[in-house]
């Protein structure tokens, strides 16, 4: 007679998070449509059941990876920034902070950019998630603006928003087939390159084609 594995008794809590844990890895390496519940429950030390039991059918779990890493991602950015800062330092922090989400945790931006932007509903749901973000940065901006006197229009600070989260997840998805990458130069160039010009944009300088 075939023995049932027994698996050491964990709270839910401790147990959702290990399997989310796996199914992140697991469609991280193979992908949302070549990941199995069979190779997430393997790499967890569980039954293919208790899986479905927990979590759900993939799609919904891969939806929860998705929802988790980008909360995650969110917490830490917010967290990293000072409201009472220069402009400039609060997206400066938040950048660094961002990028060094990104350095350590290569799987999870994998399934949060990588394996979520080209499936429905799982690119809905992110564009979503990248629209809260748009609407930080926006605020950002306007705020800095109101300090330096500057007359950008609400429409040119949301395409500068837009412009800066762009930028920031093109780097991300860079620095993820890059693993020597450092954070903080990342961060650092990408100050260089996109700051500046809105620094000069928010203080009313613009550029025109003659």
């Amino acid at each position: 007679m075939t023995s049932v594995p027994a698996f050491k008794r964990l709270p839910r809590a401790v147990r959702e998070t290990q399997m989310l844990d796996s199914a992140t890895r697991v469609f991280s390496r193979r992908g949302y449509h070549a990941a199995s519940m069979d190779e997430i429950a393997e790499d967890a030390g569980v039954s293919k059941p208790m899986v479905y039991a927990y979590l759900g059918a993939k799609e919904e779990l891969f939806l929860t990876c998705l929802r988790r890493e980008a909360t995650r991602l969110m917490e830490v950015v917010a967290g990293a920034v000072d409201p009472g800062a220069p402009a400039d330092r609060q997206l400066w922090h938040g950048l660094r902070a961002f990028f060094d989400v990104v350095a350590t945790n290569r799987e999870g931006w994998t399934v949060l950019y990588r394996q979520a932007r080209g499936l429905e509903p799982f690119a809905a749901e992110l564009s979503g998630m990248r629209a809260g973000m748009v609407r930080v940065v926006t605020a950002l901006l306007s705020a800095a603006m109101a300090g330096s006197g500057g007359q950008a229009t609400e429409t040119e600070l949301e395409v500068m928003a837009h412009a800066l989260v762009g930028a920031g997840e093109s780097l991300a998805d860079w620095m993820t087939d890059h693993p020597g990458a450092d954070p903080a130069k990342t961060a650092t160039q990408m100050m260089n390159i996109a700051w500046v010009g809105a620094d000069r944009l928010l203080t009313g300088t613009s550029w025109h084609p003659s």
